[in-house]
């Protein structure tokens, strides 16, 4: 055939083109959609590791994973929670929601925004590639000198690739950052003033704020640790001249503030089922709005708690105590008016209310958890026990990922057209409830008892079996629970879209539109707003928002 008689082009394939239109779009919707598919990927990633840590502390001597695997286990767990999943799911939320909330119709910088999401990916893969050369990073997920920074005692090359992925992951946060913050002041629609804004919109702010101020210190602190191992620098090797302790104040003062980059967004998920589900106003709007802020500004003071034991001068310790008193005041304060916000409210149980009122109790008691950790006499009985493990998981499972689930159950049928099954979400809830509070709860005994963080075996004579074994069959039933809400996901996935614009009769101005959203955001004019509850007034003006007949859930 000569070359004239060949066709000029082919017809793309819909199926590939359908693929293509995904990797390269800029629809805030779209990327938030795409973080969290990815983003729940590597939650599944990091709950595997974590049944498998638990089966090895199941009995005394278990020999199911050898001690630098189980170490590569913990350290890429601990990642993978936190920087792959905890931390970029809010990012989910934010893409799709935030715009919809404030009448835009967009992010501010789209591309930037998408460039932010790849990065999160390949991130992740470059920590990962570790496994296959000589074995994952195995320092702990705060990489603590001298151990992280000496090949001496991690010679394998996946340190250095654990520290090169968080850089892109780092990169990524701050990139999604300031497209929050320029998003938040400039793209707000007409009437919409400081305190008309939703509360999950204060929450990203201040979150946005605390990244963009606190990253360069994890990136400044992760460089001096690959130039110490890499070219020779002595930065933490006492002998040297350099000092360990330095890491430790750098890397807290990213990562207590980076605790309520985790967390703040889930306190803005919360405030914003609350009203809908009790049929109140949330109590005191602008206290919470305020307190988010104080929580963002107290947070840069109390990181030096994680460091009590290392030999700090006494009247620094007792700054850091006073000021980690102080920090309950605000959160204590985001407590009593979600409960103030219920007291008397005509409460609808539905699944995204379950999880919030979960979220209060579970996130409550590791707020004590933490005041106890606080107080410096116990502090330096508890430190480096499985107290602390108790802790930081009812902080962020029993905090944030019990406001993820919340937030999904209330915001799926606008993000895909469908509702989730209520009666496999109260199996979840339920499920979650107990097996998290199995799992974790014992932990609290067994730091009095003495375990220590990080092991991955213990001797019969401990007394620690019984405790671990029940842990082990509460993370199970957690598992069993996962499994529940994929399949319910799955369902809904592959059912019709039968949502309407607002099934719960919601307040914030996502509900205006329809379910999902088009890619114009908003197909009709936005109603006035006037107080920060904009659709509410919009319906008591007697204006319909569903089409006549709809059922709601």
């Amino acid at each position: 055939m000569a070359a004239a008689d060949l066709p000029l082009s082919r017809p793309v394939p819909r199926n590939y083109q359908a693929v293509w239109d995904w990797i390269t779009t800029t629809d805030h919707k779209r990327i938030g959609l795409l973080y969290l598919w990815t983003t729940m990927a590597f939650f599944l990633v990091g709950g595997l590791m974590a049944l498998v840590m638990r089966t090895q502390l199941a009995q005394p001597n278990n020999d199911l994973v050898t001690a630098s695997q189980y170490n590569q286990l913990f350290t890429m767990h601990g990642t993978t929670m936190i920087f792959l999943f905890t931390i970029p799911v809010w990012s989910a939320f934010g893409n799709f929601m935030l715009p919809l909330m404030i009448g835009a119709k967009d992010m501010a910088f789209p591309r930037i925004n998408a460039f932010a999401y790849w990065l999160i990916p390949l991130g992740g893969l470059v920590m990962y590639s570790g496994f296959f050369f000589g074995g994952a990073a195995s320092a702990g997920w705060t990489g603590y000198a001298p151990l992280a920074d000496s090949k001496l005692y991690t010679p394998q090359a996946g340190q250095d690739l654990w520290i090169l992925g968080l850089y892109i992951v780092g990169i990524a946060s701050v990139m999604g950052a300031v497209n929050f913050l320029v998003t938040i002041h400039q793209m707000r629609a007409p009437g919409m003033t400081w305190f008309r804004l939703p509360l999950f919109v204060w929450a990203v702010e201040v979150t946005s704020a605390l990244v963009l101020l606190a990253s360069p210190f994890l990136a400044a602190v992760g460089a001096m640790v690959l130039m110490d191992r890499q070219i020779g620098t002595d930065f933490f090797n006492p002998v040297h001249g350099g000092n360990v302790i330095l890491y430790q104040l750098i890397f807290w003062f990213y990562s207590h503030p980076a605790v309520y980059i985790m967390i703040l967004p889930g306190f803005g998920v919360i405030s914003e089922i609350l009203p809908v589900f009790t049929r109140k106003p949330i109590f005191g709007y602008r206290a919470m709005a305020m307190s988010m802020a104080a929580i963002g500004v107290l947070g840069f003071m109390v990181f030096g708690h994680h460091m009590f034991t290392v030999g700090l001068p006494l009247p620094v310790q007792i700054f850091f105590m006073a000021a980690t008193m102080v920090i309950a005041v605000p959160t204590g304060i985001k407590i009593f008016n979600w409960l103030g916000t219920m007291w008397g409210g005509s409460i609808r149980y539905s699944s995204a209310m379950l999880f919030a009122v979960g979220f209060i109790l579970m996130f409550l008691i590791g707020g004590l958890d933490g005041v106890f950790l606080a107080s410096l006499g116990i502090d330096y009985e508890l430190n480096g026990t499985y107290w602390v493990v108790a802790h930081i998981h009812y902080v962020l499972v029993g905090g944030s990922l019990f406001a993820v689930f919340a937030g999904l159950y209330y915001w799926w049928p606008k993000m895909f057209g469908r509702y989730l099954n209520e009666r496999l979400g109260k199996w979840h809830f339920w499920l979650m409830l107990i097996g998290f509070n199995l799992t974790f709860m014992p932990m609290h005994f067994l730091g009095v008892m003495g375990m220590p963080r990080r092991i991955a075996t213990y001797s019969a004579a401990s007394g620690w079996g019984p405790l671990n074994l029940l842990e082990t069959i509460g993370s199970y039933i957690i598992a069993i629970a996962i499994m529940v809400f994929l399949y319910n996901m799955a369902i809904s996935l592959h059912g019709p879209k039968t949502a309407v614009n607002d099934p719960w009769e919601g307040n914030s101005l996502e509900w205006f539109t329809s379910s999902p959203p088009p890619p114009e955001d908003f197909n009709k004019e936005l109603p006035p707003i006037e107080s920060n509850r904009p659709l509410r007034d919009f319906r008591l003006r007697g204006n319909a928002i569903n089409p006549p007949g709809a059922v709601l859930p």
